[in-house]
């Protein structure tokens, strides 16, 4: 089957950690955005299973599929191009979305795009914003990543600027969540207790921020350090019989997270010469680096971009987004033998 060049309808799947999603586009226009988490299932563990993702994505993915064809008002028939998630991520519940994606490129006779991850997280903004600016500095905050990246040639270009040296954002969130007892997955939850704290409150540490650090690690990032730090204040708080003020330490260790990530993208932008920026991932979502990274970047001039937050979580519209660039693009499918990869670099778009 020929693509429609100009408006390829693209069926995305995203099936890297623990949420089942499936989107489908046309051209830039978000057609459906079907999402089946298994959060809860892996609540009690206090962390992601891998076994317990890759049976929760067998089950929860071809019901996900027909409600996206509903959604749509469409059949796998009109479906132009599929797309899917080839890394990084869980290797297990991967195989689960590629081996479906091969499955349906045979069985309708059109091209399977294994795509990064990481870069469907900064090209899902044009479903909402239209055509990244070029280039743009993206900040890709979630569970698993932290990274500065520069994102030029249309998008086809993205190189690496930083990223966190150990913990990224969103397990830090999610430890010091764990610290103070709440629940999993803890970056919503340190959002919404935070409103009630005080940012200011406890003079939690920076990571990488001495100046020797500023200079050897201008764009990267470090959060281990930080949860070292909660951990301890807590426990010397708790030793003393003292009750912890758990929406002061909240705000406090929010804070410190979304200062390093707010100030190293400007620092990006500003040392580039870069004036426009998307944040993209799930932890796009905390209300508190959103109005940070916009009041700093209004000041320094940077024209900031975030998507809503359905589409800064795992969803496959985001993949379905990067697949209809590669399609409207000429780029040929992959080969049907492409792989799934835990470490799939953000260099590379697709395999």
């Amino acid at each position: 089957m020929s693509l429609r060049a100009d408006l390829p309808v693209v069926l995305g799947i995203e099936t890297s950690c623990d949420e089942t999603g499936i989107g489908i586009v046309r051209g830039r226009e978000l057609l459906a955005n079907e999402i089946a988490s298994s959060v809860e299932e892996h609540a009690r563990f206090g962390g992601v299973v891998p076994e317990v993702a890759s049976r929760a994505h067998l089950e929860a993915i071809e019901p996900a599929i027909t409600r996206a064809c509903v959604a749509a008002g469409m059949t796998l028939r009109d479906i132009d191009a599929v797309a899917v998630t080839a890394g990084p991520g869980l290797v297990g519940a991967l195989l689960v979305g590629v081996a479906t994606a091969k499955a349906l490129g045979v069985a309708l006779g059109v091209p399977v795009y294994g795509v990064n991850h990481l870069a469907s997280h900064v090209v899902v903004d044009e479903l909402q914003h239209g055509p990244l600016p070029d280039p743009t500095i993206g900040l890709l905050v979630s569970g698993g990543h932290s990274s500065l990246l520069l994102v030029a040639d249309d998008a086809s270009t993205i190189t690496p600027l930083g990223q966190t040296l150990d913990d990224a954002a969103g397990e830090a969130f999610d430890k010091v969540a764990r610290l103070l007892g709440l629940p999993f997955p803890g970056g919503p939850w340190i959002d919404r207790v935070a409103l009630d704290g005080d940012p200011a409150a406890i003079a939690f540490p920076r990571g990488l921020n001495n100046p020797g650090d500023r200079e050897r690690y201008p764009y990267d990032f470090s959060f281990s350090g930080l949860k070292t730090a909660v951990a301890r204040w807590v426990r010397a708080r708790e030793a003393t019989g003292e009750a912890v003020p758990v929406a002061d330490v909240a705000a406090s260790v929010q804070e410190a997270i979304v200062d390093v990530l707010t100030s190293r993208l400007v620092s990006a932008c500003r040392d580039t010469g870069v004036s426009h920026a998307v944040i993209g991932g799930g932890v796009a979502a905390n209300s508190r680096l959103r109005a940070m990274a916009q009041a700093r970047c209004d000041a320094a001039g940077v024209e900031l971009r975030i998507p809503s937050t359905a589409l800064c979580t795992d969803n496959g519209a985001m993949v379905a987004a990067l697949g209809s660039r590669l399609a409207r693009s000429g780029v040929a499918g992959s080969p049907l033998d492409f792989a799934t990869t835990s470490n799939l670099p953000v260099t590379r778009s697709v395999w």
